[in-house]
């Protein structure tokens, strides 16, 4: 299976970096793992809501950009759909199985994603009704797809 993280804004402290490396090499037996940033639009505190709209839909055509072909598509969303681990793990192995074989997830930024990418989203998927610093939502998302590695194959980590 190839998964493939498209991530709006890069890791830029060392222990966010360190985190997200060791999750990575843990994913390695497992999976085909590919991370792309994308570079965020500038957005300020005093922008408007339509400059916001304006940034998202630029970031939103430079991740299009970045989606390879035949995967499925999910949106990390906070409006989305929550899954269990054991459920995420059923999930992706019904799409190793039965679906593309391969999954692009995005994760946005300050702001979130363009509401068209969510539109064309195969899943919306929430980890919490919290809002989530992109940094920390990149580890959180690695972190559950190495225990839904493990749960798939029964192996201990899980609990």
């Amino acid at each position: 299976m190839q998964i493939t993280i498209i991530a709006v804004g890069s890791l830029r402290e060392k222990y966010w970096r360190q985190a997200a490396l060791e999750y990575e090499r843990r994913l390695l037996p497992y999976v085909r793992l590919r991370v792309q940033e994308i570079a965020p639009e500038r957005v300020y505190d005093e922008s408007s809501e339509s400059e916001i709209a304006q940034a998202l839909q630029k970031e939103g055509a430079k991740i299009r950009k970045a989606i390879p072909p035949n995967h499925t598509l999910v949106a990390l969303d906070v409006l989305g759909r929550t899954m269990s681990s054991p459920e995420l793990a059923q999930w992706l192995r019904q799409e190793e199985i039965y679906g593309r074989g391969n999954v692009a997830m995005l994760i946005g930024g300050s702001y979130g994603l363009d509401p068209s990418l969510l539109a064309e989203a195969d899943l919306r998927l929430s980890f919490s009704a919290f809002t989530f610093p992109h940094q920390l939502m990149r580890i959180i998302l690695l972190e559950q797809l190495y225990r839904a590695m493990k749960i798939q194959r029964g192996e201990a980590y899980h609990k």
